[in-house]
């Protein structure tokens, strides 16, 4: 199941590839689908509220998870395509002891921190004691996610996609009955939402788990190779905590403009928080690309076969903006009853809001198509820490946009994640051309270095 993508015409191994990752996305954003639908269904608009409070936290602390997970799986893809199962392995193990050490101490510091976050995120009295037992539940499972997250990874680098997606699926069908049992039968509200969300986010990293160890005989591991290595470590920290940092700097702009949403009063938030659900959903196949690309250019990067990599960017690009179109259209047509999903009858009249919001974001698609394929893709060349400024400057413009929301109000909001898409652009295609070059002409860096040094 493993699969070579340094080989072949780039589109239709793009294609191959990135459909089931893009399953698996889908799959992803249903455990947040089923539990926003239900619980604004069955809960009300203020426990909704309780939940899309919480989603920029969660963003940034699930995000870095996601990240490092990501960036760890980049030195194996790259080993995969040189064809070093050795030394593959030993990234591999390497991965496995940095993840225990990582994630045993994020949990316990956000399941501590968990009552200051909320309060300078100035979360609404009214709906702050189901924000907190709902993000501090997810906090305390950030094992599950780390398990899923690195299972995933090392079977994507393989170019295993479809294993990943096979578990979601069990998991997004088991998350459901989990929500129904525990918020319709058992009463648990939004605390059984998280739960059933943590479970099913387990039972997918333990089928995957099974995966790694039953399905590759190049992953057979000796003692040996389970020694821990600094430089190794170093190496696989270079590549995970930038990424990590990348999604928790673009979540401190996202925090900021909740914290501004927050500031209009629960009727806003719970707006963007239905508005955003179906956007969030939309956005799968630009983060599909996003994955396929970083397992693309690490392959391929690994294998030194430069000229496929501006072939998998053209191919990529054109994928993103022809669905950027599809989406927009589909928006037009079925914003109302997409965004009622997550509505129930009495917060019917919040419609435009949220309406106004999604038109906002669908309009500029494109950008974040560009800023999932670039970004990605200059993470899996080797340039993790180079990718990472584009975060910065997302932060930047949504901190920005949330100073001025209590200005300009709503449409402040609404533009924030645009500008940040746009300012990460304009400096995300300049550096991968900068990245192909240091790869192709590496002698020419050096030879700049060495003059700057006489």
């Amino acid at each position: 199941m493993t699969k070579d993508l340094t080989k072949g015409r780039p589109m239709p191994q793009i294609l191959s590839f990135g459909l089931p990752v893009l399953f698996g996305y889908l799959f992803q954003q249903l455990y947040n689908v089923v539990d926003s639908a239900i619980v604004g269904k069955t809960l009300g608009g203020a426990a909704l509220a309780a939940v899309g409070s919480t989603g920029s936290i969660n963003f940034l602390v699930v995000g870095f998870c996601c990240g490092i997970c990501g960036g760890f799986a980049i030195p194996v893809a790259q080993q995969f395509g040189a064809g070093n199962h050795q030394e593959l392995r030993r990234y591999v193990t390497g991965s496995v002891w940095l993840s225990v050490c990582i994630g045993l101490a994020l949990t316990l510091s956000t399941a501590a921190l968990c009552d200051g976050i909320l309060m300078a995120m100035d979360t609404p009295e009214d709906i702050y004691q189901r924000s907190h037992v709902y993000i501090q539940t997810i906090f305390i499972g950030l094992p599950a996610y780390f398990l899923y997250n690195l299972c995933a990874g090392i079977l994507r680098s393989l170019g295993d996609s479809r294993t990943p997606v096979i578990w979601l699926i069990v998991a997004s069908v088991v998350n459901v009955v989990l929500d129904v049992t525990f918020i319709l039968s058992l009463g648990m509200d939004v605390f059984g939402a998280a739960l059933a969300t943590v479970l099913s986010q387990l039972l997918a990293g333990v089928g995957c788990l099974i995966r790694l160890l039953r399905g590759y005989p190049i992953l057979k591991t000796e003692r040996e190779d389970w020694r821990w290595d600094w430089g190794r470590m170093g190496e696989l920290c270079l590549m995970g905590l930038p990424m990590g940092l990348q999604y928790s700097i673009t979540a401190i702009g996202s925090v900021m403009i909740q914290t501004a949403v927050n500031g209009l009063g629960t009727a806003y938030v719970t707006a963007v928080t239905a508005a955003g659900k179906v956007s969030m959903f939309l956005c799968c196949p630009f983060d599909a690309m996003g994955c396929t690309m970083a397992t693309y250019g690490g392959q391929n990067a690994g294998a030194g076969k430069w000229d496929r990599l501006h072939q998998g960017v053209r191919a990529c690009v054109k994928l993103g903006a022809a669905y950027s179109v599809v989406s927009m259209v589909l928006i037009l047509l079925f914003s109302d009853p997409l965004i009622m999903l997550f509505l129930d009858a009495g917060s019917a009249g919040l419609l435009p809001l949220a309406r106004k919001y999604l038109l906002v974001l669908t309009a500029f698609y494109f950008l974040l198509a560009l800023v999932n394929i670039f970004r990605f893709l200059i993470q899996g060349m080797g340039f993790s820490p180079l990718a990472t400024l584009a975060g910065v400057l997302e932060m930047a413009a949504r901190v920005g946009l949330a100073y001025l929301v209590p200005v300009f109000g709503f449409t402040a909001a609404c533009f924030s994640s645009p500008m940040a898409w746009l300012l990460a652009d304009l400096f995300l295609v300049p550096a991968y051309f900068y990245c192909y070059r240091r790869l192709t002409h590496p002698q020419e860096g050096r030879r700049k270095l060495a003059a700057a040094v006489r």
